[in-house]
């Protein structure tokens, strides 16, 4: 099987790495708020037509590898992501907005991208890494 993926007038592959924090990098990313991230990213990266290959929520950033569509630029994708996750975290848990340093703001600014090649599956494993490091850190 072909990696390329087919639209009616393209050939493509495009696979990005990207990592983000929450604002001043707070740890919030715990318990039922990283499952409603969790869920959010997937729902979303969905119905822009993007396929998360992997996901990982860590307690104070977040690891995707995800196939974007050439039509949807990344910075749109981010925009769409962070805005509508920032949005619906503070509306099921509202507690986090009442903090006097988070405003309407629950993501930093910006995002660390990297386009991803044939070294895919090596950044598939880091990504599933990152978390058995951080479990063992923590304990």
């Amino acid at each position: 099987m072909s990696r390329f993926q087919k639209l009616s007038h393209v050939l493509w592959h495009c696979q990005y790495h990207i990592v983000w924090v929450p604002k001043y990098r707070y740890r919030v990313l715990r318990g039922p708020v990283a499952e409603e991230v969790y869920k959010c990213i997937q729902v979303f990266s969905g119905r822009l037509g993007c396929e998360v290959v992997e996901l990982n929520v860590q307690p104070d950033h977040v690891h995707l590898l995800v196939k974007i569509l050439p039509k949807v630029s990344v910075s749109e994708f981010m925009g769409a992501i962070k805005g509508r996750t920032a949005i619906r975290v503070f509306k099921q848990y509202p507690y986090l907005k009442e903090r006097p340093y988070w405003g309407n703001h629950f993501w930093a600014e910006g995002y660390c991208v990297d386009t991803v090649g044939l070294d895919a599956e090596m950044i598939r494993k880091y990504v599933v890494y990152q978390e058995k490091k951080e479990r063992t850190e923590t304990k």
